[in-house]
């Protein structure tokens, strides 16, 4: 008998969004053990592996790319703009070709997180397609104006061909998208105790002078670690396996370890902008700093979530690259809306894919 199969096709940006659609692929998998999970993503099987426990396919492909960046926080809007074209004019092959692959494998269904094409090849294969996530890149293309409005309208077509959509917290409006449904924060969660980690990675600081630094798969080139020497009785840590050798510095560089396995031991996680970091520490209740981000639009709504559900404080970039990170000393901003914000968003996406599989 064939097994229900799930084409889950990610944007092929940075690991946020490789990360925060496994999560969610592995709450699939949890619930469902029947299924088929193909993962189409550049982004590495470790990375998939460090979510999702059982077996599913890889199908390295890439038909979007998000925004070239130098690092975590430096875009090349030249080049973005080159290869978007070419994706273009190259869309009816690369359609055709995931449409053969998709009807060899018989799919049942395309969860998508965000990459546009993934509407009209779900169309032309005859089957839905539906989207998670908390902005379409349209949106971000759109407030680079100039020669990006016309590439923002042609994937905001695409987008049209969206037959469900899960909208996650941080959110802008996605008027694009059709048949919305809000859910709670998704991502991973941690898969050690406290004790373990403290234990592993010999730290006994207290957990209020204990930092986890995350800019991302990316990195940050430009990271002011000189100003770590400052706060001596203070433990850092970083997945950074470029940053420096510093007595209170804890570089992980064990893949097995992730960013939210070691949240919990924190009193704060120092991050850019990022939803899959700010979501994960949100639901563990783990503070949050973080910069300001002029040029991508996204940023303002991930900001405004974190200053309406987390304690939470907002740097200028001059304050967080050029300060003395006095920051450290200061009490956090409260969240500014009392009412709490639901975490179930895993959970809430894999049942809705389950029932539509079972029917």
């Amino acid at each position: 008998m064939q097994r229900p199969t799930i084409y889950i096709a990610i944007t092929n940006h940075g690991f946020g969004h490789a990360t925060r659609t496994a999560a969610v692929a592995a709450s699939i998998q949890k619930l469902f053990p029947e299924v088929l999970l193909i993962m189409v993503t550049t982004a590495p099987r470790w990375l998939l592996d460090c979510y999702i426990d059982g077996d599913f396919i890889h199908r390295p492909r890439a038909y979007d790319l998000g925004v070239v960046q130098a690092d975590s926080l430096n875009m090349d809007k030249d080049t973005t703009k080159e290869k978007l074209l070419e994706i273009k004019k190259n869309q009816n092959s690369l359609i055709a070709s995931e449409v053969n692959f998709i009807r060899q494998n018989r799919v049942n269904l395309i969860l998508a997180d965000v990459p546009f094409l993934a509407a009209p090849i779900a169309k032309t294969a005859g089957i839905p397609c539906w989207m998670m996530t908390n902005f379409g890149w349209d949106f971000i293309y759109r407030d680079w104006g100039g020669e990006f409005i016309a590439i923002a309208d042609w994937i905001s077509e695409c987008y049209t061909k969206v037959e469900r959509t899960f909208r996650l917290p941080f959110h802008e409006p996605m008027s694009m998208f059709a048949n919305i449904t809000d859910v709670g924060l998704t991502g991973g969660s941690p898969r050690y105790s406290n004790e373990e980690i403290s234990s592993i990675w010999k730290i006994n600081t207290p957990r209020e002078k204990t930092a986890l630094l995350t800019f991302g798969g990316l990195g940050l080139k430009q990271f002011p670690y000189d100003n770590l020497s400052n706060f001596s009785d203070w433990q850092f840590i970083t997945f950074d396996a470029s940053a420096p050798e510093l007595p209170n510095l804890l570089k992980i560089t064990n893949r097995k370890f992730r960013p939210v396995d070691l949240m919990p031991i924190c009193g704060q996680v120092i991050s850019k902008p990022g939803y899959g970091t700010f979501s994960e520490a949100t639901k563990l209740d783990v503070p949050i700093v973080t910069v300001t981000r002029d040029n991508f639009a996204e940023a303002a709504y991930l900001i405004e979530g974190i200053i309406n559900y987390n304690q939470h404080q907002i740097l200028t970039p001059k304050e967080f690259f050029e300060g003395d990170w006095d920051f450290l000393n200061q009490r956090f901003e409260q969240p500014k809306k009392s009412e709490l914000i639901a975490k179930d968003g895993n959970e809430v996406i894999a049942q809705n894919v389950i029932d539509f599989l079972q029917r």
